[in-house]
């Protein structure tokens, strides 16, 4: 099944650069939020203990069970009534205010793995170097505001908070292993949560990511993304008299090799990235390694790029396998949408922006992100917007970052969703429904994305060796 998508390419604008602000900056901030601040100022305390204890508390996809009982915990002191995700963390909890447009509110539970940074976990080398720790509490921030009744008594709709986990694609084996016992069917926690019905009867959706700087920004939209295991099988001998194997090490190298000299083949305004590890690669100095292991991810910023760029590298892959003799067992697992970030929801975001930062100019989106997140595959069925706040500092997944400004990463980013819901459920839900009766989704419904997402799964040795003496590969 093939999938056509056309990217409307929109002008770059001057970024706004928001004045300087740090003197006096917690009350600063609070004037400028002052019109939302009778919602979110009295939870202060809470938003910020939030922050702290789940920056301490930090575990990967799957496991976060620390910051979900925490969530939930919180949610219920607020008068909230969860519904758990059934054996895995996370949780979805209903506001229903009238008839309208029900909005999906995310923030995501897992932590990265980062054993470099100085606040990692000793045992495990987990951290929060993304984030997303902060995008809790913020989201409980907004759950402690939207428990005044004044905050919707304008409003016509609905909304769904949701605390997701999973949304780093990492820890393959984990995730394979959980895939295999029938936990989870899909390694990303949004996609699972569609799969399982969590997000059936929303209209829209949206969050908001912690990132560095001062502002509240989007891209026009991001690359998707196949998770690739390639699995390169030789013969083992003893490393003296390497003419009795085949060096799968040797395999794995030229695979990457012929993968690299096809980069120049890739078109710049597709966003393809490819960027293989090794993580298996052999047992003993003193032996040929038989089994070899990379792992990568494909991105692009479309599904047809996704497939095309997908192929190009199994048929390298293959080829440098058969060229030595050896094998290769390909394993191609769907991971993220490309996201499209919806342009009704990015002018109700620049609304909020400006109301949290007045004199703010510009549009507060611009570029495409390289990056991916499973928001990719909500944005494919259903309007949806993955924005950010400022906030944080140092380097992304990396040892030196931080919550620099919990005040803005975290009360900042509450104000904005707060005005957000304002603008998009007051006058009858006037902007939800435009926002709304405006969007074309690439897929009419998830069946439809589950089924052609199932076209991009590939497990299978590639290299078939003929009695003829001809050779067959079987990449695609």
């Amino acid at each position: 099944m093939k999938v056509s998508v056309t990217f409307k390419i929109q002008p770059k604008v001057d970024k706004f650069i928001s004045p300087d602000f740090f003197v006096g900056r917690i009350l600063y901030l609070e004037v400028l939020i002052m019109n939302i601040s009778e919602y979110i100022l009295p939870h202060k305390k809470m938003i910020l203990d939030a922050e702290r204890w789940l920056w301490e508390h930090p575990q990967t996809g799957y496991r976060e069970w620390d910051a979900h009982n925490y969530m939930v915990s919180s949610f219920e002191k607020l008068g909230y009534e969860i519904i758990p995700a059934v054996n895995i963390p996370g949780f979805i909890t209903d506001i229903e205010i009238s008839e309208g447009p029900k909005i999906l509110i995310l923030a995501e539970l897992d932590s990265l793995i980062c054993s470099e940074h100085p606040e990692s976990a000793k045992d495990t080398g987990y951290v929060h170097a993304c984030g997303h720790h902060a995008q809790m509490a913020a989201l409980l921030g907004l759950a402690a505001a939207l428990k005044n009744p004044k905050v919707s008594e304008r409003w016509s709709g609905s909304l769904r908070l949701c605390v997701v986990p999973a949304e780093e694609l990492i820890e393959t084996d984990y995730r394979l292993d959980l895939i295999n016992q029938g936990i989870i069917k899909y390694p990303a926690g949004k996609v699972e949560f569609l799969h399982r019905g969590y997000f059936d009867e929303c209209d829209i959706a949206f969050m908001c990511h912690t990132t560095g700087g001062k502002d509240i920004s989007c891209s026009f939209g991001g690359n998707g993304a196949i998770l690739k295991r390639a699995e390169f099988i030789g013969k083992a001998c003893h490393a003296s008299a390497p003419n009795g194997g085949l060096n799968a090490l040797y395999m794995a190298q030229l695979g990457m090799t012929a993968a690299n000299a096809i980069r120049e083949t890739f078109v710049d305004s597709q966003h393809v990235r490819y960027h293989p590890i090794i993580t298996h690669g052999g047992q003993a100095v003193n032996a040929i390694p038989s089994h070899v292991q990379t792992e990568s991810y494909v991105r692009g910023a479309d599904f047809n790029v996704l497939k095309e760029t997908n192929i190009k590298i199994n048929r390298a892959v293959a080829a440098s396998a058969a060229a030595l003799g050896g094998n290769v067992k390909i394993n191609d697992i769907f991971g993220f949408a490309p996201l499209i970030n919806n342009e009704g929801l990015i002018a109700v975001m620049d609304e909020a922006r400006k109301m949290v930062f007045p004199g703010s100019v510009g549009s507060g989106c611009d570029g495409w992100d390289m990056g991916c997140t499973d928001m990719g595959d909500l944005s494919s069925i259903m309007p949806s917007l993955h924005f950010f706040c400022g906030g944080a500092s140092g380097t992304a997944h990396g040892k030196d970052y931080k919550i620099e400004d919990p005040y803005l990463a975290c009360l900042g980013s509450a104000s904005a969703q707060l005005y957000m819901l304002d603008i998009l459920l007051n006058n009858g839900s006037e902007r939800a429904k435009k926002v709304i009766s405006e969007s074309e989704s690439l897929f009419k419904n998830k069946d439809e994305f589950f089924e052609t997402i199932k076209t991009f799964s590939l497990e299978r040795e590639a290299v078939n060796y003929n009695e003829d003496g001809t050779v067959t590969l079987s990449f695609c």
